[in-house]
């Protein structure tokens, strides 16, 4: 479904959108069961929006002159293909406005500027569970890699691997 154009509006996130951003963060990590992971303030957000070159960049989708939904992303680079893609971090769309296509725009916003950026490719993840997500991403040609893990260090973890001898 293709959003009727006067109903929709995608625009770049700016640093003043920071809490709007914060706010849509919130949204989708208590969709995922994971509000106790953000810890991120509107000045981090503020900063990572103004940072140039780009830390992360932000798509805010308007519906009807309301927030409805945002995607945000940030560069990648491939040592595979010797340049930078894009790694979508989060996409995500209140409950109420889906079903009008506004994912499905932010999406191919975010292929759109990975086309005109001579981006080799768009990356990002997606919880097991999230069958809707799956399926969207399965219904635009997205590529599941099964045969990459993905690792994370953080907190203490993080802390005690960085004080090991020899790093």
């Amino acid at each position: 479904m293709n959003p009727p154009a006067d109903n929709l509006i995608l625009r770049k996130a700016v640093p003043q959108d920071a809490a709007l951003v914060l706010d849509f963060i919130r949204a989708i990590a208590d969709y995922e069961k994971l509000a106790h992971q953000v810890v991120a303030t509107e000045d981090d957000i503020r900063h990572a929006l103004a940072a140039e070159p780009p830390i992360a960049e932000c798509m805010i989708a308007e519906w009807r002159g309301r927030p409805a939904g945002f995607a945000l992303f940030h560069p990648k680079f491939s040592t595979f293909t010797g340049r930078c893609g894009i790694h979508l971090e989060d996409l995500f769309v209140h409950p109420e406005f889906r079903g009008t296509g506004i994912g499905r725009a932010l999406f191919r916003e975010i292929i759109r500027i990975a086309s005109h950026r001579g981006c080799p490719r768009v990356e990002w993840v997606a919880l097991d569970w999230n069958e809707p997500a799956l399926e969207f991403y399965r219904a635009h040609q997205a590529s599941e890699l099964r045969e990459w893990r993905v690792f994370r260090l953080e907190g203490d973890a993080l802390a005690a691997a960085s004080a090991k001898p020899g790093g």
